[in-house]
């Protein structure tokens, strides 16, 4: 079976990209819970909170963000797609300066797959805006001509 060819399917991949930073951020603040509670008693509450709030805090935008990705393919918009481009753009900034500074091997993998799937979603938005909100389609093909 082979894959579809992504023309512009930015909710698939905006999806895509909310359940794997959703898992992949959880999996970081359970990590960083475990390890301040077991080096730090004093500070495992105050450090628990903060890392279960972020947690959240990182799956409602990236929800937003899928939802954002949703709406940009189905209503074709030229401005959402450029708002889109812009966010990932910013998240792709960060993740690369997050990527470049990373604490443990999780969180550099996790800034590799967000900078590999925010280029995506970029590349797909880019050629929405292209497009100017019309169908997206290969340019120059002719039929081939049989002798």
């Amino acid at each position: 079976m082979a894959l579809p060819k992504l023309k512009y399917e930015t909710s698939i991949v905006t999806f895509i990209q909310f359940i794997a930073m959703s898992f992949l951020y959880f999996l970081i603040n359970i990590g960083s819970i475990i390890t301040s509670c077991r080096s730090q008693s004093y500070n495992c509450v105050s450090n628990s909170i903060s890392s279960i709030t972020l947690s959240i805090v990182i799956v409602i935008a990236f929800g937003c963000l899928w939802l954002l990705g949703y709406y940009v393919q189905n209503r074709r918009n030229q401005r959402l797609a450029i708002l889109l481009i812009v966010i990932e753009a910013g998240i792709l900034i960060v993740e690369l300066f997050d990527a470049h500074n990373f604490p443990n091997i999780l969180s550099l993998i996790t800034s590799l797959i967000d900078v590999l799937l925010a280029s995506l979603v970029i590349v797909l938005a880019f050629r929405l805006v292209r497009a100017k909100g019309g169908r997206i389609v290969n340019r120059n093909r002719r039929p081939k001509k049989s002798d």
